[in-house]
């Protein structure tokens, strides 16, 4: 079967990625799941929330979106993200000037947030067209307590931050800047292209979560 474009069909993802997840071990609290962006593994006394996410289609903010991408997923688990570990790879004839402004949106997004690099990889990939970056992100879960994507229940009320679409219409904005600047007028698309900084939800989820009463939590990335 032929995948289309995009997110493996829940189907497809239940009935074979879900297949081959290694051994089983009693420190893996929660696991992997339709919708669950983040684990929690039992690391010696403390809880640890993990998550990865790959970012393609966004050109000239990739460095930037990598990380906000990443750390969304641990904090909409009640964890402040801690650690980041990234993976970015090159089309063949990229310059280190590339690789140079990647690696400074991930510095800079990273120190916004309070989080150390603490590892990686950089290489020139034959076969891809455009750069691919991989955020691997992590954090202490305090008191042992988190919140999971799938906790909600009946009756519970639907709250969401900021506004819909933030992180697409700032990729298109970006990456398609003098179409859209000629579809919607300059001010409007550099307003539409400053959505880059409102793509974390970090602090909102963080906050949500102090407050109590939270069922579940998910990022819109």
């Amino acid at each position: 079967m032929k995948l289309p474009a995009g997110k493996v069909p829940q189907k497809i993802l239940q009935g074979t990625v879900f297949k081959f997840l290694g051994a089983r071990r009693g420190d893996v609290i929660l696991g992997p799941a339709v919708g669950e962006d983040a684990a929690i593994v039992r690391a010696g006394r403390n809880l640890l929330a993990l998550s990865c996410d790959p970012v393609s289609g966004a050109v000239r903010k990739i460095g930037w979106v990598a990380v906000h991408i990443a750390c969304n997923d641990v904090a909409t688990r009640g964890v402040r993200p801690q650690w980041l570990s990234t993976v970015i790879l090159l089309p063949e004839g990229s310059t280190s000037r590339l690789l140079k402004e990647i690696s400074s949106q991930i510095g800079k997004a990273s120190s916004q947030l309070g989080i150390a690099v603490v590892g990686g990889h950089s290489e020139t990939t034959p076969g891809i067209l455009n750069p691919l970056v991989i955020g691997f992100a992590a954090g202490t879960v305090k008191g042992e307590k988190y919140v999971s994507t799938g906790g909600a229940k009946p009756g519970a009320k639907i709250l969401m931050s900021k506004a819909v679409g933030l992180e697409g219409t700032a990729i298109l904005a970006s990456d398609l800047r003098s179409l859209v600047a000629e579809r919607i007028g300059l001010e409007a698309a550099a307003k539409a292209e400053g959505f880059y900084r409102e793509i974390s939800v970090v602090e909102e989820a963080l906050a949500a979560f102090k407050a109590g009463g939270v069922q579940a939590m998910h990022d819109p990335t």
